[in-house]
């Protein structure tokens, strides 16, 4: 297993977790922090064991965003830095090599198996954007988000003004980017962009219950096909999206995990499915 200098990365049965180890910086983003996250979830997904993966914090915040080294070099050059670090190239996700989910944290979406941000602390700027990108986010009862854009002169960065809308409405989006204020666990679940709140220090735990629960039940196979289907089908027409249900469907039918869905309920036993094979 790789070693990683800024994330502490984990497998417990079939989750796996990706600490952001940071914790004296409240785990504020550097390029490394980046890349070497987009390579463990490229580890989550050739994993055959794993079913998911947990993204949390270390110690007291989940992520306060954008390094401020990082953010002082962009400010000089007016301009994305981009950096790149050898060894940690790699290619998570997007088995149809869907344009949508090339960027960061955008291909979050296109990853095959489920992601559940669990927010331990503070999550704002990029860390508010890469939760914003998980499948599902669980919550400690002393959370809190911040967008922080605006009052750093930045638009809706990281393609939230996309995603954030569809969460919890646009104008609850627009409150979130305009504001900039703190939204504590309860209003964000009241909004719709937090799935659970949990006791403190919980919401890790909570996670990885969640998605042991699902390795227990769930084929694979189907959970990303699942997953497909609601990003993709978003912003289709219902005809065009039924349509291509509909072969997924049939697909789905012939393989495998079908025959062995229904055996293993007629003979009162857990199933045992095939797993999510990744080429290179």
């Amino acid at each position: 297993m790789t070693e990683y200098a800024e994330i502490i990365y984990d497998i417990d049965g079939a989750v796996a977790t990706i600490t952001m180890n940071r914790p004296d910086k409240l785990n504020a983003l550097t390029s490394l922090t980046q890349a070497e996250i987009r390579h463990a979830l490229d580890a989550s997904e050739r994993n055959t064991d794993v079913i998911g993966t947990v993204l949390t914090g270390a110690g007291r915040g989940f992520c306060s965003g954008v390094d401020m080294n990082d953010l002082g070099d962009m400010s000089a050059a007016g301009k994305r830095i981009g950096k790149s670090f050898d060894g940690l190239a790699a290619d998570p996700g997007n088995p149809d090599r869907d344009p949508n989910y090339l960027s960061s944290p955008t291909y979050f979406l296109g990853l095959r198996k489920p992601l559940i941000a669990a927010i331990n602390g503070a999550c704002a700027g990029l860390g508010f954007s890469y939760a914003t990108f998980c499948d599902m986010r669980f919550m400690d009862q002393g959370a809190r988000i911040v967008s922080s854009f605006s009052p750093r002169g930045l638009i809706a960065e990281h393609g939230t003004s996309w995603m954030l809308p569809r969460l919890v409405g646009p104008s609850n989006a627009l409150d979130i980017f305009w504001s900039s204020r703190r939204i504590e666990a309860d209003e964000a679940h009241r909004m719709g962009w937090a799935n659970r709140v949990t006791e403190t220090g919980q919401c890790a735990v909570a996670a990885r219950e969640y998605l042991q629960s699902i390795a227990g039940t769930a084929a694979p196979m189907s959970l990303m096909m699942m997953k497909r289907q609601v990003y993709k089908h978003l912003n289709r027409e219902l005809g065009e999206s039924m349509n291509e249900s509909t072969v997924w469907m049939d697909q789905s039918l012939a393989r495998g995990d079908f025959k062995e869905g229904v055996a293993s309920f007629v003979e009162k036993r857990p199933a045992k499915f095939s797993p999510i094979q990744v080429e290179d």
